[in-house]
């Protein structure tokens, strides 16, 4: 049966590390374990990041905000999940997006003072920090040259993809058909005949006011298939 020992050196930041130095860790930093429940939010977006935390068990959603307020992006995750690593250091510490839970989710969490007297440290972790921020980096560089082109449904699921941090899973995008259309270069009528044409494939589901899609990956193997030109 698997401990919460192991459960812990499967964590991203924690894979490969020694047994003998992750039972010196447990001895000086501070573990904080917290669970939340359905509608709890975990992280407040605007609000200073101070811990890196980790999702263990539970499922969670991430609302982000886009900078005019026009509309929000809402990604569903599973767990074990690293959360907002990118916002411990550098200019702007604070999180970017509000962080709820959908179920009871299990999280623990590492101050940034022990992440920089204590487990930097260790070699492997801070090569796997280096590797996630890395990854994280590229994928975003990677993202801007990847250019909005071709029908409107291909300018629309560009934009899901270019909001997404996975290309899985359940997505919500949460705007008017007016703003949408200024975003993908169409009109409101445009839009709204594409995702019709869209929900009538079983690709996505509307609601007012909400564009949802309920596996982005079913989209990726559409798209692979009817418009193989099309850059994910």
């Amino acid at each position: 049966m698997e401990t919460m020992f192991d459960t812990l050196l499967q964590l991203p930041l924690l894979q490969g590390l020694a047994r003998e130095d992750f039972t010196q860790i447990l001895a000086k930093v501070k573990l904080s374990f917290v669970k939340y429940y359905s509608g709890d939010v975990i992280t407040k977006a605007g609000n200073p990041s101070r811990q890196l935390i980790y999702i263990l068990k539970g499922k969670y959603a991430t609302d982000t905000t886009s900078t005019d307020g026009e509309f929000n992006f809402i990604e569903e995750w599973q767990t074990p999940t690293l959360l907002f690593p990118q916002s411990l250091f550098g200019m702007n510490t604070c999180y970017p997006a509000d962080c709820i839970a959908l179920e009871e989710t299990h999280v623990v969490a590492i101050s940034k003072e022990d992440v920089l007297n204590e487990l930097f440290n260790y070699e492997i972790f801070r090569i796997n920090y280096m590797n996630i921020l890395s990854n994280r980096s590229q994928m975003y560089l990677q993202k801007l040259w990847v250019f909005a082109y071709g029908s409107i449904e291909q300018r629309f699921f560009n934009l899901i993809f270019s909001l997404s941090e996975k290309p899985i899973g359940k997505k919500i995008l949460k705007i008017n058909m007016n703003h949408l259309g200024k975003l993908i270069n169409t009109t409101r009528l445009n839009v709204s005949h594409t995702l019709n044409d869209l929900q009538n494939q079983g690709l996505i589901n509307l609601r007012r006011g909400e564009i949802i899609i309920p596996a982005l990956e079913e989209v990726g193997t559409y798209l692979r298939t009817n418009s193989p030109e099309f850059q994910l």
